[in-house]
């Protein structure tokens, strides 16, 4: 019998992912909703809309999203032909025409004699037999969500992305730190401590509340949960909430500093290296520039390089860290795989990364055989984070700090980004020869 492979939804990943699967022989059915429905983001009837930014990040592979941009483009990606196709100016950053974007992609998809197009809203998983992946982005239809939480528990479904900020564990200054939990013993414990003076909170605290906040899209003005609170609005309330809440100092004096703390922050590991942490309680609407000011002011962090910034937005997602495996295939369900937001990973250039490596771990299984893609490489690094148990799982882009580490310290982060990027670009040419 021949071999069909499912896809739902003809966003990014859905797309990638079919691409590659039809240029290797294998039949696709790839299912869209639009036109007949849309998400209140959409706006085109082309596949792969860019709903937000043009920007797809830098082109340089000493920037995280630039090697993965790479790695995808030696494997084949039409995510990236058609990013250099529609390439307007913007100094090191690689942007598109967000319409000649998507036309080419839907052009590309539309005439591949191995793809069927199928215009048509899937409700119910499990009403598609053999193998599904499921790429319907962080705004999936209502009913289908319905259908997935039935399969997969509706406890490991996410509606609000509430993420804040991580930075390198290498950029942070020690000396001004020490690793205690609340009520713990002083050099143990799992959270790195960053105490402030009551003048130096004073100061952090007052450009926080003046801080220009990111604008909203239509589609994510929503009802704040009291546990999901920017910091920014949170610390508006009065200049002692946060000393209060996710400041508070309580439980956190260190006797070898010669005053109580006025204020504490906490960070913890983001992965079992420890070469990122997260700034705890510290989910934000800020605009990336004004994180990057007001966070260097903490004690410890003058110096942070921001693996990732803090972000508020509608998102639907599943916790990949504890359902999927490192080829994003369902554990308990081998005939569905996830791709795209809905998986855990974050941005445009990563969701069609993860469709790309569902492709290729499909492939492989139909031949009889698994791929893990490497722990050097930022495909393999986002496909461990995704499959990695976390309690405290939240959507990753690409960064260096998930990448797995030299076997030895280089000072300059030029260098060392170089090293890896060069490191993780022979891996990606050793593997696409065994595709």
């Amino acid at each position: 019998m021949e071999k069909i492979v499912n896809i739902i939804g003809a966003g990014l990943a859905g797309c990638e992912c079919a691409h590659i699967l039809a240029s290797n022989g294998i039949k696709v059915r790839l299912y869209e909703m639009k036109p007949e429905y849309r998400s209140e983001a959409h706006v085109s009837d082309d596949f792969a809309e860019l709903v937000c930014s043009n920007s797809l990040k830098s082109e340089a592979i000493t920037n995280a999203c630039g090697l993965l941009k790479k790695e995808m483009e030696i494997l084949g990606s039409l995510f990236i032909e058609s990013a250099y196709n529609a390439k307007i100016p913007a100094g090191q950053a690689l942007a598109v025409n967000r319409d000649i974007f998507s036309k080419y992609i839907t052009d590309k998809i539309k005439s591949n004699k191995n793809i069927e197009i199928i215009y048509k809203q899937v409700d119910d998983i499990d009403s598609i037999e053999g193998i599904k992946v499921v790429a319907t982005g962080p705004l999936t239809s209502n009913k289908l969500m319905e259908s997935l939480s039935k399969k997969i528990g509706q406890e490991s479904l996410y509606f609000f992305d509430a993420a804040a900020p991580i930075v390198e564990a290498d950029s942070i200054d020690y000396s001004k730190a020490y690793f205690m939990d609340r009520y713990g013993t002083v050099g143990v414990g799992d959270y790195l401590n960053l105490c402030m003076t009551k003048e130096e909170y004073m100061n952090f605290y007052n450009e926080l509340i003046n801080a220009k906040t990111a604008e909203r899209h239509f589609f994510d003005k929503l009802q704040l949960f009291e546990g999901c609170m920017p910091i920014e609005e949170m610390a508006k309330r009065g200049e002692k909430t946060l000393v209060f809440g996710p400041l508070k100092p309580v439980g956190l004096e260190n006797p070898q500093l010669n005053a109580k703390p006025y204020a504490v922050v906490q960070l913890r590991a983001e992965n079992k290296e420890k070469t990122i942490y997260n700034l705890v309680g510290f989910q934000t609407s800020l605009t990336f520039g004004e994180q990057k000011r007001v966070f260097s002011m903490i004690p410890g962090l003058e110096n942070a390089v921001f693996e990732r910034y803090g972000v508020m937005h509608k998102n639907t997602y599943i916790n990949g860290s504890r359902l999927l495996d490192n080829n994003f295939c369902l554990k308990e369900d081998d005939n569905v795989y996830f791709a795209g937001q809905i998986s855990g990973v974050e941005g445009y250039v990563e969701s069609a990364a993860s469709g790309l490596m569902v492709a290729y771990s499909i492939i492989k299984r139909l031949e009889g055989e698994r791929i893990d893609f490497p722990e050097t490489t930022m495909l393999g690094s986002l496909a461990k984070y995704i499959s990695t148990e976390n309690k405290n799982y939240q959507p990753m882009n690409a960064n260096f700090g998930i990448l797995k580490p030299l076997d030895k310290n280089i000072r300059d982060k030029k260098q060392k980004y170089t090293e890896m990027a060069n490191r993780g670009l022979e891996d990606i040419k050793k593997l696409k020869e065994q595709l």
